[in-house]
C-alpha cells in the first residue's frame, strides 16, 4: 500500500480523505493491514499527532480497526452496524448483568486516569484533547459519539500502559458500550458528561492524579447511579 504525501500543511481531514481514496481505489479488503506508523508518516509526511487523529476517525467511521501492538488493519464492513447492533440490543440485557461490567469497568478506569495523569506526554494530551473535540460534535450521529466516548477512555487506558486493564476493558467491551447505551443521554442532554470529560482531560494535561481520580470516580458514579436506579426499577 503506498501514498502519495499531503500537502505540508495538511489538515487532518485530508489525511483521513487521502487514505479512505486509497482504501477505495486499491479495493483493500477487511483483515489487510496498512503500513505502520512511522511507514504512513513517512509517505504522507505529516506528523505523528495529525496521523493519529486521522486513523480515530477512520475507526470512528468504521473503516480501519486499530489493534494495539499489532497495527491498524482494514475494518469489515459490518464494524458499525455490529456497533449499532449493540446499541439496538442492549435494551434487552438486564440491567443488573450490566451493572456488574459497569462496576468493574469503574474499578479498572479510577486506577487507570491517576496513572495516565502521571504518564501523559504532550502527543498523548493532543490525542485526548482531539478526541474531547469530537465529543462535542453535537450534529454526529448518537452511536458514533458512544464510539468517540469508548475510544476516549481507552485512550486513557493506553496513556496508563496497563497492558492487563487494557486487555480486560477489550474483553468487556461490548457490555461497555451496552451500559453506555442505557446510561448517556442524548448529545444535547449530556451537559454533565461532558463537563465530567472535560475535567478528565483537565487533570491528565496537568498531570494532577489526584484531581484525575477525582473526576473519573464522579464520572462512574453517575453511570453507576443510573444503572442501580434501572436495577430498582426492574425489581
Amino acid at each position: 500500500m503506498k501514498l502519495k504525501p499531503v500537502s505540508r500543511n495538511s489538515s487532518v481531514d485530508q489525511v483521513v480523505e487521502r487514505i479512505r481514496d486509497v482504501i477505495t481505489e486499491q479495493k483493500l479488503t477487511a483483515g489487510q493491514r496498512l503500513p505502520g506508523e512511522l511507514e504512513l508518516v513517512k509517505q504522507l509526511q505529516v506528523s505523528r499527532p495529525v496521523l493519529r487523529e486521522a486513523l480515530a476517525r477512520l475507526q470512528g467511521l468504521g473503516l480501519v480497526e486499530i489493534q494495539r501492538g499489532n497495527g491498524t488493519f482494514i475494518a469489515g464492513k459490518d464494524r458499525l452496524a455490529h456497533c449499532v447492533q449493540l446499541l439496538r440490543s442492549a435494551v434487552t440485557m438486564a440491567p443488573r448483568e450490566i451493572l456488574t461490567y459497569a462496576e468493574l469497568r469503574a474499578a479498572i478506569e479510577v486506577q487507570a486516569v491517576r496513572q495516565a495523569a502521571q504518564r501523559a506526554t504532550p502527543e498523548d494530551v493532543a490525542d485526548l484533547q482531539k478526541l474531547l473535540e469530537q465529543l462535542n460534535s453535537l450534529d454526529r450521529p448518537y452511536e458514533e459519539l458512544l464510539e468517540i466516548d469508548f475510544q476516549f477512555h481507552r485512550r486513557i487506558l493506553e496513556i496508563a500502559g496497563n497492558e492487563l486493564m487494557q486487555n480486560l476493558m477489550e474483553v468487556i467491551y461490548e457490555f461497555v458500550v451496552a451500559q453506555m447505551a442505557q446510561t448517556t443521554p442524548s448529545p444535547q442532554d449530556n451537559k454533565r458528561g461532558r463537563r465530567l470529560h472535560r475535567q478528565i482531560f483537565q487533570a491528565i494535561r496537568k498531570q494532577d492524579s489526584a484531581a484525575a481520580e477525582e473526576a473519573m470516580r464522579e464520572h462512574m458514579e453517575v453511570v453507576l447511579n443510573r444503572l442501580k436506579k434501572e436495577c430498582q426499577q426492574n425489581g
